[in-house]
């Protein structure tokens, strides 16, 4: 999905995020695209537009008042020039400036005189974030049309913890590819089902068997399925993450509840099953906390199989997905066991990763998967979740382009 002909007009406000936009910079010219620069007044305290200038190779913006400027293109032009207006990252203050519909300075001006789409990534403190002023000010820019990519949680610079921090790059780049490339949407039509991250089991009503599963991998597939134009149901476990943008998300708990939610899913042409779901339940949950006390022997656990979700689905005699492609998590003999996997499940595709703690996958950023198919075992590099969900749903789309 070439961006090769089409332009972006970056506006970059203040904020600690501010030089994560370089990087954008760089990303969208790999992939072809066109990027004019605006620095405000804050953001050239974080980036200098020596720098922006280098990587766009144009001319950086910001002075409204620049006699120069107006004589050879004026705010009205290069507000209309572009496809596609970003604000990365996004502040709380122009949020602010752009709900109220202000001008006062060259970015909000060009923001206010525009016709084309904008897109904004919000970056800034948890307590900002959540602050009903912001939530009123996102309420109204999405109530005339402005695309959001959430913020995700995370520590913070200010030594906070919560959302709040600027979405992955790959995340925002591929929400500016959407609207930059309407006409690839390989997978229109199709019903993607995905499920994502992990399952609780209870052993009491506070205590549960779970996997260290952020669903990080799983909510990125399906914002990527998403992106290709594919209709999305995410049937989640328990995570922090927030809802992929155009994406139907069923938040269960337990795997009983997560094989009743896909069933209830169906049908559908792909099915992903990115979750960690736990491989056993407690066989009677108790109905009250069990309490530890002086002399008391350690309580017994009776366990059950929990259902197998991949198998149950991948071996439907009616309404069987298309393609079905599982996860095969690994901390040994990755290989081996992901293509046993393959055949005993009767899945299409199996995404293999190491989770050994060496790896820094489970609940990572990055991931290094290997695809087991029927044709053999492709190996991809180490790459960040989000643009191994792009490759993924790129792979898909390739298996759905002779329909």
């Amino acid at each position: 999905m070439s961006l090769t002909g089409r332009t972006v007009l970056l506006i970059i406000p203040g904020g600690i995020a501010a030089y994560k936009a370089l990087e954008l910079v760089r990303l969208l010219k790999r992939e072809g695209g066109r990027v004019r620069a605006v620095l405000t007044e804050a953001g050239a305290q974080f980036v200098t537009p020596l720098s922006l200038q280098a990587l766009t190779e144009e001319k950086v913006y910001t002075d409204l008042f620049s006699l120069t400027d107006e004589s050879e293109m004026g705010h009205i032009q290069l507000s209309r020039a572009a496809d596609l207006l970003v604000v990365a990252p996004a502040s709380a203050d122009i949020l602010a400036r752009m709900a109220a519909g202000l001008a006062s300075d060259l970015a909000t001006t060009l923001l206010l005189a525009t016709d084309k789409p904008v897109l904004v990534a919000p970056a800034m403190n948890v307590r900002m974030w959540t602050h009903a002023a912001t939530v009123a000010n996102l309420a109204t820019l999405k109530a005339r049309g402005v695309s959001v990519v959430k913020p995700e949680e995370g520590p913070m610079a200010c030594g906070e913890f919560g959302p709040g921090r600027l979405a992955e790059l790959p995340v925002i780049l591929e929400a500016i590819r959407a609207h930059l490339t309407p006409a690839a949407r390989p997978l229109a039509g199709q019903h993607a089902l995905v499920t994502s991250g992990p399952t609780h089991e209870p052993i009491d009503p506070v205590r549960y068997i779970a996997n260290r599963s952020s669903g990080r991998q799983g909510h990125a597939i399906a914002a990527a399925l998403a992106a290709l134009g594919a209709r999305v149901t995410l049937v989640s476990g328990p995570v922090t993450l927030p809802d992929p943008a155009g994406v139907a998300v069923v938040k269960v708990e337990t795997a009983a509840q997560m094989l009743a939610a896909c069933e209830a899913a169906l049908p559908a042409e792909i099915a992903v099953f990115a979750a960690a779901v736990a491989d056993w339940r407690v066989a009677e949950p108790a109905a009250l906390k069990l309490k530890k006390a002086p002399g008391a022997e350690v309580p017994e656990l009776h366990f059950l199989p929990n259902p197998d979700i991949l198998a149950t689905i991948a071996q439907r005699a009616e309404n069987r997905p298309r393609l079905v492609v599982g996860f095969a998590a690994e901390t040994h003999d990755l290989l081996a066991h992901a293509v046993a996997k393959r055949l005993r499940k009767g899945c299409d595709w199996i995404v293999a990763n190491d989770v050994s703690d060496r790896s820094g996958v489970m609940g990572g950023a990055e991931n290094e998967i290997h695809l087991v198919t029927e044709a053999g075992v492709e190996d991809w590099p180490r790459l960040p979740k989000e643009a191994v969900a792009g490759r993924l749903a790129d792979r898909i789309a390739a298996e759905f382009s002779g329909d």
